[in-house]
């Protein structure tokens, strides 16, 4: 009898996996990157709008300041409260000569919808492959989740300031309150 349970012990190990195998890893895969620091130059970009026109960073120089927001995806608690947000303080963002684009990696499709349900009244962006987080330094969570960052963009196209922890309730009132 000992030899038996011996070897069920010894096959139970043989098809244990161990604790940091990325097949049993209770994390969530996460890219980590560096953000872009306030004082850069913002990288160019040119992506899909919730209208399914082409938006490029390029439009706006020399002639608004941009304030480029990543949210993890439409239509969630969180990203609802800070759409709204940037809906109603719109008109303070106008007198700055201020334009608000939102970046997740939801579709147009998605952005479309998300933008009639709430009434959203600025631009949303496609990034479906990520490639606008990536350059910005935004991590992507689980492949599908942009990490909360917003950046103020001068008309220069420097980037002013760097928002990397975000509470979406109070958010559009501490970034026109950088734009002062």
């Amino acid at each position: 009898m000992r030899s038996l349970s011996a070897l069920i012990f010894v096959s139970c190990l043989s098809f244990a996996l161990p604790l940091s195998s990325p097949r049993l890893s209770a994390e969530p895969k996460e890219e980590t990157r560096s953000l872009l620091a306030a004082g850069s130059l913002a990288p160019g970009f040119e992506a899909r709008s919730d209208a399914g026109a082409a938006v490029r960073l390029a439009d706006f120089a020399g002639k608004k300041n941009v304030i480029l927001y990543f949210y993890p995806k439409d239509d969630t608690p969180g990203c609802t409260k800070e759409a709204c947000g940037f809906r109603d303080a719109l008109a303070g963002f106008d007198t700055k000569d201020t334009v608000i684009l939102g970046v997740s990696l939801d579709d147009e499709k998605s952005h479309a919808a998300f933008k009639a349900k709430f009434h959203l009244n600025f631009t949303l962006l496609a990034d479906p492959k990520g490639e606008i987080c990536k350059s910005y330094g935004v991590a992507v969570r689980d492949g599908a989740y942009a990490e909360r960052v917003t950046f103020v963009i001068g008309k220069d196209g420097a980037v002013k300031k760097v928002f990397p922890k975000v509470r979406p309730e109070e958010h559009s009132k501490e970034v026109l309150e950088a734009l002062k």
